[in-house]
């Protein structure tokens, strides 16, 4: 089932998001890599305020490449999850309501999300010159030292997403092994 959504990403839109759904996203959303993490969770450390309010916020597991002349962005195709997933359940905890990226997420990471109310989207791999077609906007407002991993604002279009892991913890990629695995008897 397809769904629209504009961010912020509330609460009451999680609950409406189920593992399998294909969604297209309309509004605001952040990229944000490993380095951009860590330095994050650091100053939530020090009790330190973050460069950007991540309540209600999608972080896109993403370093674009540069971009051509006249656009906003290069190609944005999607990142590894699991390299954010020690620094994910503390920004969790303090409103992070949406990651995208691509492959499997810990049980730590899980078992936050169902507690926060999150959920995890999967970009599709391989087809970073489309996703970069649906970033409408790209401004750097944290970290511009780390060049591509740096913290940037996207204004996105239909940017088009699975809902992977929801957040009662339903797990597309297991349900689709044991779809397949039951497909194979």
């Amino acid at each position: 089932m397809e769904k629209r959504i504009t961010t912020p990403l509330t609460e009451d839109k999680v609950k409406d998001l189920k593992a399998g759904d294909s969604v297209l996203i309309s509004g605001t959303i952040y990229t944000a890599r490993d380095a951009a993490h860590k330095r994050l969770v650091e100053l939530l450390d020090k009790g330190e305020s973050l460069p950007l309010n991540i309540k209600d916020e999608i972080i896109y597991y993403v370093g674009p490449s540069p971009a051509k002349p006249g656009q906003p962005i290069g190609s944005a195709g999607p990142t590894t999850s699991y390299r954010m997933d020690s620094y994910t359940p503390r920004l969790l905890d303090i409103g992070l309501r949406g990651m995208i990226g691509k492959g499997l997420r810990s049980k730590e990471v899980v078992d936050s999300m169902v507690k926060n109310k999150a959920v995890y989207f999967a970009a599709i791999g391989g087809a970073a010159a489309l996703m970069g077609k649906s970033i409408k906007k790209a401004e750097i407002i944290a970290y511009e030292d780390l060049g591509s991993e740096a913290i940037r604002k996207l204004e996105v279009e239909d940017l088009p997403v699975v809902v992977v892991i929801d957040s009662d913890g339903n797990n597309l990629y297991e349900q689709g092994q044991r779809e397949y695995l039951k497909s194979t008897k």
